[in-house]
Formats: C-alpha cells, structure tokens, sequence
C-alpha cells in the first residue's frame, strides 16, 4: 500500500524532527590538534616524539603505551607537549590506565594545562606553585575526611598558590569527583576536559561503562588559562606505588561558525550520564514529538481508509 502523499511527507518530518531532537548537542565544530596528540606508537622513526618530550623515570613502550612511574617505590615520570597549547577553546580527551599488583598503592597522577613545563616536583611529579590548570587523579588518601578514594580534583595555580599534599589539596580544589573503581577498570579509563575560555570548565570520565561518560564537574566561569601553555602528565610513586600508563592523547581546537557566539554544551549528552538540562527543552521535544505522531497515524488512518473505498469502488 502506497500512502497519500501527505501521508508520506508528514512520516518525513516527523523523522526529520526526532532525529533532530535526539542530536541537539552543542553547535561548536572541531578540528583535531595533530601537535598535542599522541598515539601508538608514540616515537619517530629516530627514537624520539616530534611533539612531546618526556623524562625521569618514564617508559615508552611503543606497541602499548607510555609509562609515567612504573610499580615500584620513589618513582617521577613526565610527559610535555613541546607547543603550548594556544587555543582559545578546547578538548583533550586522554586514555590511560592505572595499575598494580598491591592491595596499598598511590599516589597518582596529573594532566596540566601550565606556562611551566618539564620540570619535575613534588605535585605528582610535577612542579609546584605552578600558573595554569592541574587535573589530579588522587589514589592515596592522606587527610580529606568524608572523602571516597581514588579522587578527581582540579586546582587553578596562580604562580603562588601551593599544594598541600597532607590534606589532598582540599583548601585548593576548584573542583572534584570521587572515582571509586577508576583504577584496575574492566573498561578502558578516559578522561575528557572541555575548557571555554571565560565560560565553562568541565571534566568527564569513562571507568564503569564503555561508551558511557560520567560527569564529573562543570564550572561556569573558570579563571583564565595562561595565554601560553603547555599540555603535559606526570605521575608519582612514594612507599606506596601504582603504574601510570597514558595509552592516547586526542586534543581539538573548538569553534563555532563564523559570527556565531561559542555556547558550551549544557545539557545531557548522548552517552554521558551525571546531569541534566535545566531548560525543559527535552519536555518540549517529548510533547511535540507526540503531537506529531498522533498527527502522522491520523494522516495514515484517513489515507489507509480512503485508498480502501476507492479500490472496493473499483471492484463494481
């Protein structure tokens, strides 16, 4: 049976529609930083990464992955962009692995986004009273009563502020998530941190379910990033230790079409759980959606019964 015309036209836009509501995401575009990626097999033909350089007691394993600290007591390992990082907008979505062979195990590691690089400390490897944005995955707890470990934290230096290790940076936390269960995942462990420069600051994480992103914190107005700075990881092992693996690094330069303000993406994305909209939007979409499915069966019902008068008109 072949539905009228207006049949078919309204089963069309109500396609068209859900499709659109279903894909309502942000309008920001990307185009993939190749200089602050990082991928198997990790080094040139030379031995060397044409855009990261790495030290201490870093391991590359070119068929696996990158190792921050191997399991092993009184380790620092680090890995730096060569570039800063110059975007105005961005994302840098990483995959790494945290794992060992102890029951007691730590301390973690760190993503920066600094005007410091390369040089090694006592913040997870890294320097301290750094200028810029540092990302904890805290392992081991010291001192944050009420707190579930491993823990997810950001802190905003600003060339003075110091880390206190013996409290888990609790007074200079911007924001944070506990992870339980990010470490030894059955998944592979991601992080995904979008930063809008003046507007928003948000990190998500894949460690329960493939595919499936858990928000862990989203700020509006984030203090400003350096103008330059440099992408990079380091990792620490004290008495207690861990391997710190980086499996891949995927960074994106975000904009949106020319003469069109940047909007962050708000709301609940397909595949991220841990928030949603504020707007009622989604009510909206779910309301329409069944006005014009109530519309398209009324507009087939009205086709189906004229179709079948006039083939019994054509029997006599």
């Amino acid at each position: 049976m072949r539905l009228p015309s207006m049949s078919a036209a309204l089963v069309a836009t109500l396609a068209w529609t859900i499709r659109g509501a279903d894909d309502h995401r942000s309008d920001l575009k990307s185009i993939t930083l190749r200089t602050h990626s990082l991928e198997q097999p990790y080094l040139d033909s030379d031995m060397q990464s044409r855009w990261f350089d790495f030290g201490g007691d870093t391991i590359v394993r070119t068929d696996s992955y990158v190792r921050l600290t191997s399991d092993r007591p009184s380790q620092t390992g680090w890995l730096f962009s060569r570039v800063p990082l110059t975007a105005t907008n961005w994302e840098v979505e990483v995959e790494f692995m945290i794992s060992g062979k102890n029951q007691l195990y730590g301390d973690g590691f760190a993503m920066w986004i600094t005007k410091q690089r390369a040089q090694q400390g006592p913040v997870f490897g890294s320097t301290d009273r750094f200028e810029g944005l540092g990302i904890f995955i805290d392992t081991y707890k010291n001192n944050r009563p009420g707190i579930v470990f491993p823990y997810v934290m950001a802190m905003f230096g600003d060339g003075q502020k110091s880390y206190d290790k013996n409290t888990d940076g609790k007074d200079q936390e911007l924001a944070g998530c506990s992870a339980r269960g990010i470490r030894h995942a059955s998944v592979p462990t991601k992080m995904r941190l979008t930063y809008i420069q003046d507007k928003q600051l948000r990190l998500e994480l894949q460690y329960k379910t493939e595919d499936e992103w858990e928000l862990c914190f989203e700020t509006d107005h984030p203090p400003a990033i350096p103008n330059i700075a440099y992408l990079g990881f380091s990792a620490e092992t004290g008495e207690l230790s861990d391997n710190h693996d980086i499996i891949s690094v995927s960074a994106k330069n975000l904009y949106s079409a020319p003469g069109a303000p940047i909007t962050p993406n708000k709301g609940k994305n397909k595949g991220t759980k841990g928030y949603s909209s504020k707007d009622g939007g989604s009510w909206t979409w779910f309301f329409t959606k069944i006005f014009l499915f109530v519309l398209v069966a009324g507009g087939a019902y009205v086709g189906f019964t004229a179709y079948r008068a006039k083939a019994k008109s054509h029997r006599f």
